[in-house]
């Protein structure tokens, strides 16, 4: 099957960069390549943009429509990656957070609810963790707290103790099994979303662990932009863009200090000037068109230039 995907807010997102001819720009999440397809249109043939992906299919069928220099890992392994590419700053990092439309339409992947497949939900498919394991294998304590945790699941508790009871009779197997114990376990509301798609979310976001290196890997890219280098984050649900706004407030911030204290004792200087105040949302036209775009929300930061300041300095 073709890796398709259709990018969300591709002009916000791109534009947001601030593209220099000549600059040196990152695809976190290369997917289907149509960020990257724009990044290349506005350096015009100069600089360089470097894609990286969890997910091999994604590079392959990438790499036959856009000549990209693609990386098969995780933009979490950033500092690597450079290192490895004798790079030391670049201009700019895109990242499209998320699941792609090619994993989600792909039954096989096991990251939808409504189509028949092996419950696997691997972005990076070289990975030994599946969402079988977790289903069949993690005590119901476990599978509440991620439930709850990731997906924000009121009925986290119902939902665990219905796996944990069919389990006991017979492996939960495929992605219909699960949903079909979902939906029996939460009263479905009749304008709501699917009973099963907040416990999906949750069990790929504890697969991939999407959220626990997240503000680290953040704080980690915003170390190797040059100064008015950007970074540019799609997120798709609330627990990922509160990581995001909470992660660029903080490298913001001129100082950690207690407020009551005159003089600041941390030395600490601002390393990102928030350029999004509050976060852009696609346009209804686009929702109309793709409904995934329904909740992405995109926050830029800019690097600031690196200048240091004397602990005790009085604070402004």
């Amino acid at each position: 099957m073709d890796f398709s995907h259709i990018p969300v807010m591709p002009l916000e997102a791109v534009d947001a960069l601030s593209i220099r001819p000549g600059g040196v720009y990152i695809d976190g999440t290369l997917g289907g390549g149509g960020h990257s397809a724009l990044i290349l249109e506005q350096l015009n043939g100069n600089g360089r943009l470097i894609g990286i992906d969890q997910d091999i299919n994604a590079i392959t069928a990438t790499g036959k429509r856009i000549n990209i220099e693609a990386v098969h890992d995780s933009f979490h392994n950033l500092s690597d990656i450079l290192r490895e590419k004798n790079i030391d700053k670049v201009d700019g990092v895109l990242l499209d957070l998320g699941v792609s439309s090619h994993q989600l339409d792909t039954p096989e992947r096991g990251f939808s609810y409504r189509l028949p497949g092996y419950l696997d939900m691997r972005m990076n498919q070289d990975a030994d963790l599946t969402a079988y394991e977790i289903v069949n294998t993690y005590t119901q304590e476990q599978l509440t707290e991620i439930f709850f945790t990731f997906g924000e699941e009121r009925y986290s508790r119902r939902i665990a103790r219905a796996i944990v009871n069919t389990r006991q009779h017979t492996p939960i197997e495929t992605t219909l099994d699960l949903s079909a114990i979902i939906e029996k376990a939460v009263p479905r509301q009749r304008d709501g979303p699917h009973p099963a798609m907040r416990t999906f979310m949750a069990l790929r976001i504890a697969v991939n662990n999407e959220l626990h290196p997240l503000d680290e890997a953040l704080c980690s890219i915003v170390k190797y932009l040059n100064p008015k280098g950007r970074i540019s984050v799609i997120t798709f649900h609330s627990l990922e863009d509160r990581i995001v706004k909470k992660c660029f407030n903080r490298l913001a911030a001129p100082c950690t200090c207690p407020r009551d204290i005159p003089y600041c004792a941390c030395g600490k200087t601002p390393e990102l000037t928030v350029i999004t105040k509050k976060p852009i949302l696609p346009s209804p036209e686009e929702i109309a068109h793709n409904s995934r775009a329904h909740s992405a929300k995109l926050r830029v930061g800019e690097k600031i230039h690196e200048t240091t300041k004397t602990p005790s300095q009085k604070r402004l």
